[in-house]
């Protein structure tokens, strides 16, 4: 089961945070705004982390 942990307004930003958790080893989903399942720079995606890590995703982006 997936958690929302954010939303991005592009794609390019939601690349930028997909690589910042897969560094933490953290794994993450990025699911564009219109369904499709391939982001596109200037598309707005959320972002999903594992039901169970989402503390994890927190810490990151406090200090972040």
């Amino acid at each position: 089961m997936w958690a929302k942990i954010m939303e991005t307004k592009n794609g390019y930003t939601a690349d930028v945070w997909r690589e910042l958790f897969n560094a933490c080893a953290l794994s993450v989903r990025v699911v564009p705004k219109d369904g499709t399942g391939i982001p596109s720079e200037g598309e707005a995606c959320d972002i999903y982390v594992p039901w169970g890590k989402t503390h994890v995703a927190e810490e990151i982006l406090r200090k972040s």
